[in-house]
């Protein structure tokens, strides 16, 4: 998995791109919230639930089904962000399967369980070149670590940025020519 400030890359780049008329500040929030949320997992960890279970790490909260309803629920709360309902949902679907995607980028682990509960199966990207990031901080500060935030700077955090740079571009060439 990439770390947890990795996984918020995608809706903070994409939601400071749009702006906050298109993405107010409360959304951005949720869809960062939302970006993390699929790592809640982990605690499965602790319940003594085995990594390749449905309710492991990687498993259900990764999935499609989780990724859509979700943010279904989320549309209870829309007087919160200010924006209509399909802003809302798109946003948030994004922003979780964000996660799941990214995951599936990363060279390690069993995979994702995206189509969960039809499949037990757990898929990868064609490609595989985020480093899979460890879970000990300590392990941060070691030739490992500092090789994944490399990784993610490279495979998330650059493409992110240039996303987020080219649509304040357009925001600013829309708005000078309206």
């Amino acid at each position: 998995m990439p770390t947890i400030i990795t996984h918020a890359a995608v809706p903070l780049c994409i939601g400071l791109g749009l702006g906050k008329k298109t993405i107010p500040p409360a959304l951005l929030f949720a869809g960062i919230v939302f970006s993390t949320m699929p790592d809640l997992d982990v605690l499965s960890f602790k319940l003594g639930i085995a990594y390749a279970n449905a309710f492991g790490h990687r498993g259900f909260t990764h999935s499609l089904l989780f990724a859509f309803l979700l943010p279904t629920l989320a549309l209870l709360f829309q007087r919160y962000f200010n924006v209509g309902y399909w802003r809302i949902w798109w946003f948030l679907t994004l922003s979780l399967l964000s996660h799941s995607v990214l995951d599936s980028l990363t060279t390690g682990g069993m995979g994702v369980g995206w189509l969960w509960p039809w499949s037990q199966e757990r898929f990868f990207a064609p490609v595989q070149v985020i480093k899979v990031a460890p879970f000990q901080l300590s392990q941060y500060v070691k030739p490992m670590g500092i090789a994944v935030i490399k990784s993610e700077l490279l495979w998330v955090w650059l493409p992110g940025i240039t996303l987020m740079l080219g649509l304040i571009t357009a925001r600013i060439v829309k708005r000078q020519t309206a």
